[in-house]
């Protein structure tokens, strides 16, 4: 249970909360299963609390230091975090639906389990975070940073990573049908397994991806960077390729059923043992690119 002389404090606002604490030396801060619905608490100093199970349903928490809080099962919905730092907070099956946090700092945060359903995370700081198995369906990643991010196993389907930078993110069987990645930097990404069908990566960076088994049946990757990605076996049916480029890619075993490569570069690229039945290839480059038969096309 929460400190009755904490929240009662907290619930006269920002500014009574701080005078409080600095004339108590900033005490530890017991909010566990706090009821804050509500509460406006901008720019509130909240280090180190302890939010588990916390209730701050529509909460006003704008510039909120929570550096280091422990938010555990604390229910988020429809808070507004914007621009307030949770760096290193746990946020472990927290409740975030429609919350807004973009530009938040979430650096090092532990978000594994959470359920966030049209939450915004844009211009949000997520640089090594877990997200693992979480629920995040419809949410807003535009501009976010995600580098190092684990997203594996995560539900992220229709979700938005335009312009968001995701080098050497980890989205191993992450659930992102239908998710858009418009002019994404998906650097080194490791995305084995991974659903992605009718996703949208035009323009994307997928330079040195990890794509293998991934199921991109569908994707618009139209004009997307791929040089020496690793496409083993994965499911490209009716993908679109128009001049994308598959300079050195690791296409052996794919299915690209029906997949449209018009002008697409694939020199250097490895297609033995793909299934190109009604492949378009036309004005494609195959320089030196190894055919499904092992034969090297000049």
């Amino acid at each position: 249970m929460a400190n009755i002389e904490h929240l009662t404090k907290l619930r006269q606002g920002a500014t009574s909360w701080m005078n409080w604490l600095n004339s108590h030396h900033q005490p530890e801060i017991d909010l566990i299963n706090a009821d804050l619905h509500g509460v406006k608490l901008p720019e509130a100093y909240l280090v180190k609390a302890d939010l588990a199970g916390a209730d701050f349903t529509g909460a006003q928490l704008q510039r909120a230091n929570l550096t280091g809080a422990n938010l555990q099962t604390a229910e988020l919905i429809d808070a507004d975090l914007q621009q307030a730092n949770l760096t290193g907070a746990n946020l472990q099956s927290a409740y975030l639906f429609d919350a807004d946090l973009s530009q938040a700092n979430l650096i090092g945060s532990d978000l594994r389990l959470v359920m966030a359903r049209g939450a915004n995370f844009s211009q949000t700081n997520l640089i090594g975070t877990s997200i693992r198995k979480g629920r995040l369906p419809q949410v807003n990643f535009t501009q976010a940073k995600l580098n190092r991010a684990n997203l594996s196993e995560t539900d992220l389907a229709k979700a938005s990573f335009d312009l968001a930078d995701l080098s050497g993110a980890n989205f191993f069987e992450a659930e992102l049908q239908s998710a858009s990645f418009y002019r994404a930097n998906l650097y080194r990404v490791k995305a084995v397994g991974t659903h992605l069908s009718h996703s949208y990566l035009l323009a994307s960076n997928l330079i040195e991806a990890n794509l293998t088994r991934c199921d991109l049946r569908w994707a618009n990757l139209s004009y997307a960077n791929l040089p020496n990605a690793d496409l083993q076996q994965a499911k490209l049916r009716g993908a679109n390729f128009t001049r994308a480029n598959l300079t050195g890619a690791n296409l052996s075993g794919a299915n690209l059923r029906g997949a449209n490569l018009t002008k697409a570069d694939l020199s250097q690229a490895n297609l033995t043992g793909a299934d190109l039945e009604d492949t378009i290839f036309n004005k494609a480059v195959l320089t030196k690119t190894i055919m499904p038969d092992g034969t090297i096309h000049y």
